[in-house]
């Protein structure tokens, strides 16, 4: 942990070589900047050298998407360190830090569309939103009993929450790998294992799951908490319902347990990522395509969209969703999913037809 590092040399001397780093750490980050955090410390231990430290042992790639290459140890790190994290959270999101708080809209009937998806292209979605406690610190600086502490506090939430939304809490110590495997429950990645999220893997690791199968959430699993919302018939609006309904009863009873998720005034909800700041939602959307993928302007398209495409196991599968989850509401956000997404099926429908898609390329959002 932070505290036992030993002794540094200057801030001129430990400064990293960020010549062959491409995240937006390595991009943004001066000598400087860092002369400016180097002796700051967190509450909890944390300095500028562990924030850094993950984008350092990336691999140099420019030609890929720019990952934000820094972790938060506590949230008292995007305070502190507010000079640095502002910068990139402005540069990955592409949206300003101002002083202005995020909005909120957690009124899923705000929703147009989404349940009517065309099922010939669009096979399955995924809603899942994620959130950090108060007093405790983020996963990749979580001790041992903080984290067996968030479990505990974990299992009494959801306890409360048993009249109106009955499910089980699963170990995952108590998991076999099918099971797991059931759970779309993966062993800890490289980058967890290199940031310290997968320590101890995996004490203190659960999943609660409902009776319906409509909801699974994490816990200790990437953060603090994560609600997943699957659905093979990609309702994407029921899916995000389920999300929107179970987020704000949690949010009520860990307040009344005197621990509230974590809220920051010109940021919204923060988690250990900046990437995820803001709404921490994700939506991600299974789509059948056959000429869309290798279009010449597939690329600007996406961007345009502000969406990423990735492939799967199949070629002709691929995983759509948000690149941002700040500057935007939730309801915003997930409108922006639908909408990109049945246009994506109108292109895809356009070429199956021998047509051309430029009149159907969105201008710059």
């Amino acid at each position: 942990m932070s505290q036992f590092h030993l002794r540094r040399g200057s801030p001129d001397d430990e400064f990293p070589d960020l010549c062959r780093n491409s995240t937006w750490m390595g991009r943004i980050l001066t000598p400087a900047m860092y002369r400016r955090q180097f002796d700051r410390c967190t509450r909890s231990g944390v300095i500028f050298d562990d924030v850094i430290r993950p984008g350092l042992e990336e691999p140099g790639d420019w030609s890929g998407p720019v990952s934000v290459g820094c972790v938060a140890g506590d949230a008292q790190s995007y305070v502190l360190f507010c000079d640095f994290f502002d910068r990139v959270i402005e540069a990955f999101h592409g949206h300003k830090v101002t002083s202005q708080t995020p909005e909120n809209d957690f009124n899923y009937d705000n929703l147009k569309g989404g349940d009517d998806l065309d099922r010939l292209y669009v096979v399955s979605c995924e809603v899942s939103v994620i959130r950090g406690v108060e007093d405790f610190s983020f996963p990749t600086h979580c001790s041992r009993g903080e984290r067996r502490q968030l479990l505990s506090l974990a299992s009494r939430a959801l306890q409360q929450l048993q009249d109106q939304l009955p499910g089980c809490l699963l170990s995952l110590e108590d998991l076999n790998q099918e099971q797991q495997r059931e759970l779309n429950l993966n062993p800890p990645s490289t980058s967890q294992l290199r940031t310290g999220v997968a320590r101890d893997w995996p004490d203190a690791r659960a999943v609660w799951v409902s009776e319906d199968g409509s909801l699974v959430v994490w816990i200790n699993m990437e953060d603090h908490l994560k609600l997943v919302s699957t659905r093979g018939d990609a309702n994407m609006a029921k899916a995000f319902r389920t999300v929107c309904m179970n987020l704000q009863k949690l949010d009520a009873v860990y307040r009344a347990l005197k621990h509230p998720f974590i809220w920051k005034q010109q940021l919204g909800w923060v988690t250990s990522s900046p990437a995820d700041v803001g709404t921490g939602l994700r939506i991600r959307v299974q789509l059948r395509l056959q000429h869309l993928p290798r279009h010449r302007r597939v690329e600007d398209v996406l961007k345009r969209l502000r969406l990423s495409m990735d492939g799967t196991e199949s070629p002709a599968l691929y995983r759509v969703s948000n690149v941002s989850t700040f500057g935007v509401s939730e309801v915003g956000l997930t409108q922006l999913v639908v909408d990109g997404v049945k246009l994506l099926v109108a292109m895809e429908k356009r070429l199956e037809g021998g047509g051309d898609i430029d009149d159907l390329v969105p201008t710059q959002k």
